[in-house]
């Protein structure tokens, strides 16, 4: 299948702001099954767009705004391949025997410690005896079985949480976002050893699909090292194996590695995050483009005065609010 994506994200300040600094992480990823054949990123007011690749493979491009401004707006156009596959099955799996060896010849320490949004916690613990989460049975029938839980669990529920939330808030309430359910499925399987990491991207919502997550918004979703199978893809918001309606996008250990925006800008000023997203197979037109499906306060942390008592602010959005 072939998707046209076009990713909308509008910063809004009030008063107008001097300067801003911001890195973007929107760019599909072309590996395996999934090839990114076009990708464009415009910037108004226009500014000179760079791009490197980060430690994870990621493309991210960033740029800078000197003069004053009152808007940001940016526009990320892709046109993505992702090939149907067969989907994996228990028995193509290696055992837990199997994992514990493939870890110890390979370099995976990265996606199997703690990060800051995946820490276990008391709360998390009380879930994992809940529901049974301990090395059991046949692996790949464990991780299915997780990932149900986590759909069962959890409501969603849009905006329930925060871009900075911690994992308990939505443990101790039993509701969140893509982003959240991510985070907690990911700590889980850390907590026994398995190597797993952050995926943020896209799911394309087909008519009849019974999603749970809301179109018009980015996604996460989580990838298990599985002997024999390589990384699979697990979306427990929808209670999904990743197939080719999941575009990948970024990986990382968690959210905090791959936020599709991130950025400072200088000046006290508030503002407001709008950002419209819409995933349509390629042989359909774009349709015009649509009113902001998230608006959102970003996250606003002051740092240090300058001498000049000048602020830079944090900003960046979340996934799935």
């Amino acid at each position: 299948m072939i998707y046209s994506v076009r990713h909308v994200t509008i910063f809004d300040y009030e008063p107008a702001v001097r300067e801003s600094i911001m890195e973007v992480r929107m760019q599909p990823r072309g590996e395996g099954r999934q090839r990114c054949l076009n990708f464009q990123l415009s910037v108004n007011p226009i500014a000179n767009v760079m791009s490197y690749r980060d430690f994870m493979g990621n493309t991210v491009h960033h740029f800078n705004i000197a003069g004053s401004h009152a808007q940001v707006k940016l526009t990320a156009q892709g046109v993505v391949e992702v090939e149907a596959r067969d989907l994996p099955f228990a028995g193509a799996a290696g055992d837990w025997n199997e994992l514990d060896a493939l870890v110890a010849t390979e370099d995976h320490w990265e996606t199997m410690l703690p990060s800051d949004n995946t820490s276990p916690t008391d709360e998390l613990h009380k879930l994992a005896k809940e529901i049974g989460c301990e090395r059991r049975g046949n692996l790949f029938e464990f991780l299915t079985e997780l990932n149900q839980s986590m759909f069962q669990k959890f409501a969603y529920v849009p905006k329930s949480t925060k871009v900075d939330s911690p994992i308990d808030e939505a443990l101790a309430n039993r509701k969140g976002v893509c982003q959240d359910f991510a985070h907690i499925m990911i700590a889980l399987l850390r907590g026994l050893k398995v190597p797993a990491r952050y995926v943020s991207g896209y799911l394309f919502h087909e008519p009849k699909s019974n999603d749970r997550s809301s179109d018009g918004a980015s996604h996460a979703w989580v990838e298990v090292l599985v002997p024999k199978l390589g990384w699979v893809g697990f979306d427990p918001t929808n209670n999904l194996l990743a197939d080719d309606r999941h575009i990948r996008v970024a990986i990382g250990r968690d959210y905090a590695d791959v936020p599709p925006t991130r950025g400072v800008y200088k000046g006290d000023a508030t503002s407001e995050l709008s950002v419209s997203v819409t995933v349509s197979p390629s042989d359909r037109p774009l349709p015009e483009e649509l009113m902001p499906s998230v608006v959102l306060q970003p996250r606003i942390v002051p740092a240090r005065n300058s001498a000049r008592v000048d602020q830079r602010r944090q900003q960046q959005q979340q996934q799935q609010q």
